[in-house]
């Protein structure tokens, strides 16, 4: 199989490019990448058109799409640019795929929702973004599903990996320097790993190939759920049985409500999503996101 990835620099891609190994020929740019091939790549997704020029060039079975505007609250003062990078470009890659013959894998979030009640949201339910972000991860989702390429969009939530920075590193930063830690607790959701990810990504890119009646939009997170205090608790309690020099004491890891915290994009409340369809659709359980952060923590610790 002929790939083609973008966003390798990012979490989800890192791991995307050892995922994808063993399904065959993996060309992967990032928004930097050029020059290649004698300049005839581009992964700069402020360029359409470069970017779908790349497309054709490589000429790829599969596209794999990791690459976004993710800065969610830089998204609020910079609306274009994140317009531009989470919708208009996916969406031109999309109608390359759809000349091509070409599969396409493509990330959305849970941001799509305005994060109302306390259910777990299917594939079906309304969707209703409060940010910029969201919205414009939404616009790239309809793009794609409008091209009529053959594709699989999985929304996930609350993505960390063990290379880079993420909350648990910021978590075990300050709870060795602080003696007490303010943390949302408010806001529920599924820490999900890039590496899950980018396993459940190899495994549908297999099934898509053999069965594209599978194309369609789905939900991916880690099972159960917890909130950020509830994620900080459990990667300070586990740093502490590992030896870690932990300042906080578990008494002041303190519950606070996300208006006590203002940001520039509003953050949905619930983040809940409903895994069944892609469960039964590929034959896949999901562990339970202690699990992943578990072996997270077993790396950076």
């Amino acid at each position: 199989m002929n790939i083609l990835l973008f966003g390798k620099g990012g979490q989800v891609g890192w791991e995307l490019q050892r995922a994808l190994a063993p399904l065959g020929r993996v060309t992967a740019l990032d928004f930097d990448s050029a020059g290649e091939l004698s300049g005839d790549l581009s992964g700069d997704f402020t360029d359409p058109d470069a970017v779908a020029a790349t497309v054709r060039r490589v000429a790829p079975d599969l596209i794999v799409n990791a690459a976004a505007h993710t800065a969610v609250d830089k998204a609020e003062s910079e609306p274009a640019l994140a317009r531009l990078i989470n919708a208009t470009t996916p969406g031109r890659i999309a109608q390359e795929a759809k000349a091509l013959g070409a599969h396409l894998i493509h990330y959305s979030t849970d941001y799509v929702f305005d994060g109302s009640g306390e259910a777990a949201r299917d594939e079906s339910a309304a969707t209703n973004p409060l940010s910029v972000y969201g919205r414009t991860k939404l616009e790239g989702e309809q793009l794609i599903a409008g091209s009529g390429a053959t594709h699989v969009i999985l929304r996930t939530s609350w993505v960390y990996a063990a290379r880079g920075g993420n909350f648990a590193r910021t978590m075990l930063k300050l709870a060795k320097e602080r003696d007490r830690l303010n943390v949302i607790a408010d806001q529920i959701g599924a820490p999900t790993g890039a590496e899950l990810l980018a396993d459940v990504t190899a495994h549908i890119a297999r099934a898509l190939r053999q069965n594209p009646q599978l194309a369609g939009l789905y939900h991916c997170v880690a099972a159960g759920e917890t909130s950020w205090h509830g994620y900080a608790c459990h990667v300070i309690e586990r740093a502490r049985a590992a030896g870690q020099e932990i300042k906080v004491a578990p008494e002041a890891i303190v519950p606070i409500p996300t208006s006590d915290y203002p940001t520039p994009a509003t953050r949905p409340l619930n983040s809940r999503l409903e895994t069944r369809k892609l469960r039964e659709a590929f034959g896949l359980s999901l562990p339970a996101w202690e699990q992943g952060v578990d072996r997270m923590l077993a790396e950076i610790l």
